[in-house]
């Protein structure tokens, strides 16, 4: 039984040392003896300069080589890795640095402006930058010196506990201020030992990875595949934003296991031309993270044939899925409901309750609470909001989802929606009320209230109200490109609309039911 989540490329390298272990998109590739070998000359650097149990290392990375081997690297050292969207507005991903206070930071030399202090330097026992671009930089050390002139050789992973922080993701915050979950190792192995039971993987398999490092699917990708001595195919952005493409490249990499958000599946059915590409190879479909349009899934399976499909759920803080349900080899030409999230994962305990913290019957609407060993840590510096998402009850914490869920004993739970304003979109959590920061922020915006709206291919539209005192109100345009310097572009709102004021309750508090009542009456 592995102590932490190192030991599972350990064990394989020891196994397995000339195998391929992770593919990039270009078909660049490392074997496990070399992943393993490149992955303890960092961890030997970073313990040099310091870093060890405890600490935090930023990694801002594309998706690639590097960055798998910066995770493995990071865990060596004892300390745990902070994924930041390399691709996001770099003051979001500095606040995000700053506050969890990273000592080292594994950067793209393109990228160096989300340093959390002014030089990208000075504030960090360690400064590696990856790419050409970040070459000359002072006070920093290239990648390739770190590979190719490796320190002597440490091994760290002896002292790591199983309690000890593995890594920290950020999800959206309501106060506009991402919040980190902290993600022990403890928490992850608890996980990866329920998929192992539940999926067998085997060396084998080829896992895609769609998901980018700062979102929990790709735990699955990375750990599961790394444990049982598989391969893992990193899908990059620009691959993963093309569905004909990520057909093709699914079908030539004769890919065995794929998870992803429904969306991503949604698109490979309308636009991947998956007729033309074969997917044979496919024993396996995971998707979770927000709901399956049924005509979509439904359509899926007729092209991937030979997969087992699986919906699973869970919030970040559960560590990835907490439930799971198997989807039937036949789904009904005239089913139109979304399948259930299923039962809980052996690892986890579920509680419906009402909102008095109450228990409800078999078939009420409650709030899903989950307690078990994957169940995070608490969120990084928020004391009082890692106490307010938990309850207690006969000595056990359990974690609030927010999530409303029906419960019935032949098909499990039922997602019904959310308690407050979060909502999910592309399979990323996103607080509406970030997304108002954001705007709020603009010059000539007066007011700005966004709502979200069920809709049947996307999951969910995000629609933007707003309402300036400026003689010149800034246009439709001027406010999509200044949320691009705000938040990730999964956050845009897909509409904005312009109101002279915005609808108040008595209370003198913007009127959100108002504004559903409004877009609903249009049928939007």
């Amino acid at each position: 039984m592995a102590r932490h989540l190192a030991e599972y490329l350990e064990a394989s390298a020891a196994r397995y040392p000339l195998r391929t272990a992770v593919v990039d998109s270009a078909g660049e590739s490392l074997t496990y003896a070399e992943l393993d070998s490149q992955s303890s000359a960092l961890a030997s650097f970073l313990a040099s300069r310091g870093i060890g149990r405890g600490d935090r290392v930023g990694l801002v990375l594309p998706k690639g080589l590097a960055a798998v081997v910066s995770i493995f690297g990071v865990l060596k050292a004892g300390a745990a890795y902070v994924p930041v969207d390399a691709s996001a507005p770099a003051d979001r991903s500095r606040r995000i640095l700053t506050d969890c206070a990273i000592r080292a930071l594994i950067v793209d030399g393109g990228c160096l402006d989300v340093a959390p202090d002014s030089d990208g330097s000075a504030a960090l026992a360690a400064l590696i930058t990856v790419g050409e671009n970040g070459s000359g930089v002072s006070n920093a050390t290239s990648w390739r010196d770190v590979l190719i002139n490796p320190i002597n050789p440490i091994n760290p992973t002896n002292s790591i506990d199983p309690s000890d922080l593995a890594y920290i993701l950020y999800t959206s915050g309501s106060t506009g201020m991402p919040k980190g979950a902290m993600i022990t190792h403890a928490n992850a192995l608890s996980f990866i030992d329920w998929c192992s039971e539940t999926f067998v993987p085997v060396p084998d398999d080829r896992f895609s990875n769609h998901a980018p490092f700062h979102f929990d699917a790709s735990v699955v990708d990375i750990y599961l595949s790394i444990k049982h001595g598989a391969s893992t195919h990193l899908i990059s952005d620009d691959l993963g934003r093309s569905p004909k493409d990520l057909a093709r490249f699914v079908a030539e990499r004769r890919l065995t296991v794929w998870f992803s958000t429904p969306w991503i599946l949604s698109l490979l059915v309308q636009f991947g031309q998956l007729s033309s590409h074969d997917g044979s190879a496919l024993r396996l479909v995971l998707f979770g993270g927000e709901v399956f349009p049924v005509k979509h899934l439904r359509e899926l399976k007729r092209h991937w044939r030979s997969a087992v499909y699986y919906n699973l759920y869970g919030p970040t803080e559960i560590t990835v899925a907490c439930t799971a349900a198997r989807i039937p080899d036949v789904i009904a030409d005239d089913r139109e409901a979304p399948f259930p999230i299923g039962f809980p994962c052996t690892h986890c305990r579920t509680r419906v309750l009402d909102r008095d913290g109450q228990p409800v019957s078999e078939g009420d609407e409650g709030v899903l609470y989950i307690n078990g060993p994957s169940v995070f840590a608490g969120y990084w510096n928020r004391p009082e909001e890692t106490a307010a998402a938990f309850l207690e009850r006969d000595r056990i914490r359990w974690y609030n989802t927010g999530d409303v869920v029906r419960f019935d004993s032949a098909e499990g739970f039922t997602y019904v929606g959310r308690q407050d304003r979060m909502v999910k979109r592309r399979g990323y959590r996103i607080e509406l009320g970030e997304i108002e920061s954001a705007l709020y922020a603009h010059p000539r915006l007066r007011e700005a209230a966004v709502v979200s709206l069920p809709d049947a291919n996307a999951g969910v539209r995000v629609i933007a109200f707003v309402s300036s005192d400026a003689v010149s109100p800034p246009s439709i345009v001027d406010l999509k490109t200044f949320c691009a310097t705000k938040v990730p572009a999964y956050m845009s709102p897909d509409r904005i609309v312009f109101r002279d004021r915005l609808p108040r309750t008595s209370s003198d508090k913007i009127d959100y039911q108002a504004l559903l009542a409004e877009l609903r009456a249009e049928g939007k």
